[in-house]
């Protein structure tokens, strides 16, 4: 299991340097990112091992790791293949993702099912099935096979799950408790801005997702409430295929990350009211935006 996540974790650290555009050099401090990926220190350290041996860092004079000059770029979709993993992979995971919301998925199955109805090897399936469990729509059964986990599968589920998000996620910039992480936002920046200026217009719709939700829950943390930034989380989960199966309109994807820009600024600034407001009129423009695509 640590193997597994350090794998994960290294591929989600690779495309993180990538969106973010990090210069050669730059240092990679494993407390950033361990909270980054909201994991502890030991699985970073070997994430960021592994990655030097691909030459995507190097060690750094004063201890720890940084950007490796001319590093190999991260695929599009955001993940690290595996020797026995390329496109098709990817192609399958979207399409498991399709079927499972089309109800053509039972609740629970075996590896060696999907295997036979994908056409792929052990090796394929296990890395999908490791991204999917990172992701939260599938676990493991006690001894044998699998299951899927609730997600949001109908229109009106989707657009209730904005309507909470208005709810919260506004009311947790004006919390008494709320307390901002320069850092973590800083970060997010750097990512909302790699984006805005272009990276938007090749990413998969997981690596949007990934990145837009990042940031959501970024903010919901800073409210110091447990509840809210819990609650932010579970319904990412619940609505990741939903957001995966709506048509990705670039130029709206563009414009949401501009509006992700002024929302970080506004906070940035101690403007929280403000970044309140906004936020409001930011997630009823996704959610009118989506629900005609």
């Amino acid at each position: 299991m640590a193997r597994q996540l350090a794998d994960v974790l290294a591929a989600n650290i690779h495309q993180y340097i990538s969106a973010a555009g990090m210069a050669p050099g730059t240092r990679l401090p494993e407390r950033a990112l361990a909270e980054q990926f909201r994991v502890s220190r030991s699985p970073v350290r070997e994430a960021l091992r592994r990655l030097a041996t691909q030459s995507v860092v190097i060690a750094h004079p004063e201890g720890g790791y940084a950007v490796a000059e001319g590093g190999p770029a991260v695929p599009a979709n955001g993940h690290e293949p595996d020797a026995a993993q390329g496109d098709d992979s990817e192609a399958v995971y979207f399409r498991i993702a399709e079927e499972r919301l089309n109800g053509e998925l039972p609740d629970r199955f075996t590896e060696n099912e999907m295997m036979r109805r994908y056409g792929i090897t052990r090796a394929q399936l296990g890395a999908i099935l490791r991204r999917m469990t990172q992701e939260g729509w599938v676990e493991r059964l006690p001894g044998h096979g699998w299951m899927f986990l609730p997600v949001l599968t109908s229109a009106e589920t989707y657009k209730q799950g904005y309507r909470y998000r208005l709810l919260i996620e506004a009311a947790g910039i004006l919390e008494p408790t709320f307390e901002l992480d320069r850092e973590a936002l800083l970060r997010c920046r750097a990512e909302q801005e790699a984006l805005a200026n272009g990276g938007v217009h090749t990413a998969t719709a997981a690596a949007l997702f990934d990145a837009n939700s990042r940031l959501h829950e970024t903010i919901a943390a800073c409210s110091g409430n447990a509840f809210i930034l819990e609650g932010l989380r579970r319904l990412d989960r619940l609505r990741r295929l939903m957001e995966y199966r709506k048509a990705v309109d670039r130029d709206q994807a563009e414009r949401r990350c501009r509006e992700h820009l002024t929302l970080i600024d506004m906070l940035l600034a101690g403007q929280q009211e403000a970044a309140a407001d906004f936020m409001r009129l930011h997630l009823r423009n996704a959610v009118r935006e989506k629900s005609d695509s």
